[in-house]
């Protein structure tokens, strides 16, 4: 879609892209537009978004510097032993391929979303935050009607939103406790529109110091969990300067460390930099035989680098010139042989830009009492814990692999991304960023385009490639996945882009995507 317009928006949900779509039209800016769709999505995307999850936000001011805001979980001050913690695994199947994770209130980080949303708005937006709640209030009173994306997610965690209770009270069909809420049904959450009302009116220390916090601490120490009250007093967000790379002439700005994924799609660029990608067919056998090598060689790099040790001098060790000049050597060699999250884009009339990632984990299975908020699990995530689970270091930010992404075209183009999918979303971001630059594909083709992915000596891959390629990848991978169709495995890059006054936007079909225009 494209047209003159006051700003566009791409989102998961049609409800938190039209939240977005309201604050635009009311005279908001996008930042007061990102955080009311955020704030949407903890209703209408509740397994994908809470106010007890974290995230990032790469903020691009029409005038000013871009900068990051990073409100991604805390590790808790304190550790309890393993033997004294609510600590569970449960699997969740995808149909193709099944994957742990670990709920339980022993799971739990320091949230950050109420303190970064509340921060956001004071710092970059325009609107009050009474206004900006409006529409998820709205809509967690009228119920969010479930679509079939949100009840396939739900079929997926199902043993996670049945598994107390609480969570049951929620998300259980009822007229059916031992299934969740189904495609058509209405879900209604009273409990979470009052909460959000009261934060609107009382701020973020609601939540970090007050009845809320009172309640999640509470619940910790009778109930198996780390988290203390401390632990909320002290969260603080943390503001950056983004990570910034030079790709082909496109100013490419991302999520700097202690986070990973940003850092590790700078070094992929880097890679890819040296050869002639778009000389390539898109793929073609030449095409994701090398696509493919220098994902397998950033997931080496990661390794080699130590990058899950949240190493300080990490950035400078894995975008070392020497580095890369060893793997690009690899990269030529080679060719010439041959996670709950969601992501909103939003870029308003007068060219700022707003790219926010977050995510809740998949939930910890605990909703605190009363207010409808499910509490995040991501000490229980394998990939944000590589070193084992309990081993994390107290009072330490997380790392992720969210990397919210800004595009400044050589031209003047402005392009927003980002992705959910775990350690996927930093594949989906690299190829879309790929298809735009090297392939020159337009934003709705770039992100719909089939897509693979490399994890260790396994790939993964959509499906959409000729029998040719799809023959000779399993070759290369003999430990492989084929894909029957398009799937929420390979995240959901949700996409804007603006030049002048026109307009585009796509929101990835993968993960329920919608892009709205703003008249």
């Amino acid at each position: 879609m494209a047209m003159r317009t006051r700003g566009v928006v791409a989102a998961g949900h049609a409800e938190t892209a039209q939240a977005a779509e309201a604050v635009l039209r009311d005279g908001g800016n996008a930042f007061d537009a990102v955080v009311a769709a955020h704030l949407t999505a903890c209703v209408a995307e509740p397994v994908l978004s809470s106010l007890a999850g974290g995230g990032f936000l790469l903020a691009v001011p029409r005038q000013g510097q871009p900068v990051v805001c990073d409100f991604f979980v805390q590790t808790p001050r304190r550790k309890r032993a393993p033997v004294d913690i609510d600590f569970r695994p449960i699997h969740a199947d995808f149909g193709t391929a099944r994957q742990e994770f670990h709920i339980g209130l022993g799971a739990l980080a320091t949230p950050g979303c109420v303190r970064g949303l509340f921060e956001i708005q004071r710092e970059l937006g325009s609107m009050p935050m009474r206004r900006l709640v409006e529409p998820a209030v709205e809509l967690a009173r009228r119920g969010a009607t479930i679509n079939d994306f949100q009840a396939y997610i739900f079929d997926i965690v199902h043993p996670i939103y049945l598994a107390t209770e609480s969570a049951r009270a929620i998300f259980a069909d009822p007229d059916d406790a031992e299934h969740m809420v189904g495609a058509g049904r209405r879900l209604s959450q009273p409990d979470l529109a009052d909460t959000m009302e009261l934060l609107a009116i009382e701020g973020a220390d609601l939540f970090y110091r007050g009845e809320i916090a009172q309640a999640i601490a509470s619940a910790c120490a009778s109930g198996g969990g780390h988290l203390a009250l401390d632990d909320l007093r002290h969260y603080q967000v943390q503001w950056r300067a983004p990570l910034t790379r030079n790709y082909r002439g496109n100013q490419i700005l991302t999520n700097p460390p202690p986070s990973s994924g940003g850092l590790l799609i700078a070094f992929a660029l880097q890679l890819m930099e040296s050869t002639e990608l778009g000389a390539l067919r898109f793929g073609s056998r030449a095409h994701l035989t090398l696509l493919a090598e220098i994902m397998r060689l950033t997931n080496k790099a990661r390794i080699e680098a130590h990058l899950s040790a949240v190493e300080p001098l990490a950035e400078h060790v894995l975008l070392d010139p020497d580095l890369i000049a060893l793997y690009r050597a690899q990269v030529l060699g080679r060719a010439a042989a041959l996670r709950g999250t969601t992501h909103v884009s939003v870029i308003d009339e007068h060219g700022n830009v707003a790219s926010m990632t977050a995510s809740n984990g998949e939930g910890c299975g605990h909703i605190v009492a009363g207010t409808g908020i499910m509490l995040n699990n991501m000490l229980g995530e394998e990939d944000l814990n590589p070193g084992g689970f309990h081993r994390w270091r107290p009072d330490s930010r997380m790392t992720s692999m969210m990397a919210p992404s800004v595009v400044l075209r050589p031209e003047g183009a402005r392009i927003a991304l980002g992705s959910g999918g775990s350690n996927r979303l930093r594949s989906a971001i690299l190829q879309v960023l790929s298809n735009v630059i090297d392939f020159d594909m337009p934003l709705e083709t770039a992100v719909c385009a089939p897509r693979i992915h490399i994890e260790g000596e396994h790939i993964s891959i959509e499906s959409g490639y000729s029998r040719d390629v799809l023959n000779h990848l399993q070759d290369e991978y003999p430990q492989h996945t084929l894909w029957p169709e398009m799937n929420l495995f390979f995240g959901g890059a949700h996409t804007v882009s603006q030049r002048s006054r026109e307009f585009h936007g796509t929101g990835d079909p993968r993960r329920g995507g919608v892009a709205i225009v703003v008249d």
